[in-house]
């Protein structure tokens, strides 16, 4: 898959980075991953982000990073492409991205580097050594300390023919809309706020209407109702599951730092697709959190 259809691909339909299965001694499981990505795969995502966020990749060390991806490819060739996060210092992001390549993923997804804060400059630098690095189409993240200006990403723009794709995981509309404006359809433009569902319309408005789903990895079903009818503009249904579901769902998982992912692994483990446990720093939902979680699942019915 070239870049260009790669952003096609990432402009159509509805985003997803699966979960990364571990055992009880927290090591990968590749047989409960690609049974994930097996049942996950029928219900739609047009494009899967195989070690993202919501992956752990901040957890995996690169033997293991390799397994995921090369998991993912092998299990979803030729029905749903695969984009592998990339991410940390510029050379360790760059082993990262070739990695992925090598395994065959379609594109990367640039995660923010690691903690210090960095200037344009720097930041220029660093995204254009990892697009350079490789020939598939790359994504990159803003979020964290990675907060790339539309003065930059115009250079990048220029600099970079396979940097294809810009996600925002910060909420500032300012930048959005200074962004948008000014690299009009030269990038994918894709939503990446946490629970990016409630954010959903604020962004559609912005020029930003594809974003990238948590939730399906555990209400699949419901995760592409909500897509289906925000997409046709039905806000009826989308006030519906925002109301029945989403807004009691986000109380919930803001009462733990982590939680983002925390309470994705137990929404799984709820729906009969355990995960395992996430890795240290995260932390599990105490018990009671899990019961307030399976209530909300229970009321939407199967998935």
């Amino acid at each position: 898959m070239t870049p260009t259809e790669l952003k096609t691909a990432l402009s159509t339909g509805l985003l997803s980075f699966p979960l990364t299965d571990f055992d009880a001694e927290l090591r990968f499981d590749a047989a409960g991953y690609a049974a994930r990505l097996e049942w996950l795969m029928p219900y739609g995502a047009t494009v899967l982000f195989a070690a993202g966020g919501t992956g752990e990749f901040f957890s995996l060390e690169p033997g293991e990073f390799a397994d995921v991806v090369r998991t993912a490819v092998e299990t979803c060739r030729g029905r749903v492409p695969i984009v592998a996060g990339a991410g940390g210092g510029t050379r360790l992001a760059i082993r990262y991205a070739q990695e992925a390549e090598r395994c065959g993923a379609q594109g990367v997804l640039l995660l923010p580097h690691y903690l210090t804060e960095a200037s344009q400059e720097g930041l220029v630098a660093h995204v254009e050594a990892v697009c350079r690095s490789v020939r598939i189409g790359v994504i990159v993240y803003n979020r964290g300390a990675c907060r790339l200006s539309a003065d930059s990403l115009e250079v990048l723009a220029e600099r970079c023919p396979n940097l294809i794709g810009f996600k925002d995981g910060l909420g500032d509309i300012e930048r959005i809309v200074s962004i948008r404006q000014r690299l009009g359809e030269r990038f994918v433009f894709i939503g990446g706020m946490p629970t990016h569902e409630v954010y959903a319309n604020a962004y559609k408005a912005l020029g930003v209407p594809t974003y990238s789903s948590a939730v399906f990895n555990f209400i699949p079903r419901t995760a592409i109702e909500f897509y289906d009818a925000y997409a046709r503009g039905d806000q009826a249904t989308v006030g519906r599951l925002l109301d029945d579901f989403f807004l009691p769902y986000l109380e919930l998982r803001n009462r733990g730092e982590g939680y983002a992912v925390s309470i994705v692994k137990a929404g799984a483990r709820i729906a009969g697709h355990s995960a395992g446990p996430v890795r240290p720093p995260l932390s599990d939902l105490k018990p009671q959190e899990v019961e307030q979680l399976q209530a909300l699942i229970t009321r939407l019915g199967s998935q």
